[in-house]
Order: structure tokens, then C-alpha cells, then sequence
């Protein structure tokens, strides 16, 4: 194998979500597990906890897919291991997804400035040498982290269709200040 085929291991969760693979990562403690859990029991399709294994394939595409002696296990704090495999069937269960989105939860600080607007996202980030898009999604208590991956994975396809919604809001915005502005002419 060439040193770029070679798998690397990076700390977060796999998820199939809407047809894309998407990677969670985050801090420790910051709700990865919990946040992916909810997703599966909203009909989401689970490939890794915790560790995911990503392997560099043609054109440029990343696959992420579970540890062989971790496979559809998850640590939930307070739960311990669950079998994910074994709580909601086959069904819920992907061995493997290319990763076209990751969504990195941080810890909501006050003093931090978060882009509020959507201008500023997606940025990239590497993964195994390859650019994928990455949302920034800030945790805090009473956010409903499961529901915002949800929209993040959302927003990603529609942007990937050429959709960005804070730019049609200043378009819209631009256009009616140009109607009400006084027209100057030449005197």
C-alpha cells in the first residue's frame, strides 16, 4: 500500500444521514454519543462510535467505517456499552460511508463570536489529505444538537445545489432598500 492508502484513525462518530456520510467530532464529553444516538433513534444509519477508521479511496473520497472489534457498539455516559446493531435492528446499521460532512461541536463560550449570519460556512478540513466541508455547530445546554445536524446536513445539500439562504435574504434585502431609496439623477 502507498502511504496515502493507508487507514487513519480520528476520534468521533459516523453517521448516514439524507445520503451523506457524516462525521462528528468534538470535544470529550461535548455530546457526539448522545447526539448520534438520537439520531439513530430518528431513523438515521449508524457506522462508528467513538473511533472511526478512514481509508482514502479514487477520486479524492475519504471512507469512514467502524473499528472491526468496535462495530456497532456505542459508550453512552450512564448507560455504559449499547449494541446498536442489537437495540434497533439491521436496518439502523451501515458498515462503511464515504464522509462528506463534518460537524465539529464546540463548546459554547460567551465570549466566542459564531458566524450567525451562514456566510462563513462551510469551511474545509482535512481528512486523510482530503477537503471536505465542515460545519461549526456551538453546544450549549437546551440546544438541540440532533435537530441542528439534522439542519446542518440540510443546509449542506442545498448549498451543494447552489441554495445559500443568507444570501437570498440580502438579495431580497438589497432589493427592496435600492426601491426605497430616493433616485438621484443627473442635474
Amino acid at each position: 500500500m502507498k502511504p496515502a492508502e493507508l487507514p487513519v484513525v480520528v476520534p468521533g462518530g459516523l453517521l448516514r444521514m439524507y445520503g451523506l456520510g457524516v462525521l462528528i467530532v468534538g470535544d470529550s464529553g461535548v455530546g457526539k454519543s448522545e447526539s448520534a444516538l438520537e439520531l439513530v433513534c430518528r431513523g438515521h444509519r449508524f457506522v462508528t462510535d467513538d473511533v472511526v477508521r478512514i481509508v482514502r479511496v479514487v477520486r479524492g473520497r475519504v471512507i469512514g467505517r467502524a473499528p472491526e472489534v468496535s462495530r456497532f457498539f456505542m459508550e453512552i455516559r450512564g448507560l455504559g456499552i449499547i449494541n446498536i446493531r442489537e437495540i434497533f435492528g439491521p436496518s439502523r446499521i451501515a458498515l462503511e460511508s464515504p464522509i462528506d460532512l463534518v460537524v465539529r461541536l464546540k463548546k459554547w463560550h460567551a465570549r466566542k463570536e459564531f458566524d450567525r449570519l451562514g456566510l462563513l460556512f462551510p469551511e474545509d478540513t482535512l481528512v486523510h489529505g482530503v477537503r471536505v466541508p465542515q460545519m461549526n455547530i456551538p453546544v450549549a445546554p437546551g440546544r438541540n444538537i440532533a435537530t441542528l445536524i439534522e439542519v446542518a446536513c440540510k443546509v449542506h445539500l442545498l448549498r451543494r445545489r447552489g441554495y445559500t439562504a443568507s444570501l437570498d435574504l440580502c438579495g431580497k434585502l438589497d432589493r427592496a432598500l435600492a426601491l426605497k431609496s430616493p433616485k438621484r439623477g443627473l442635474a
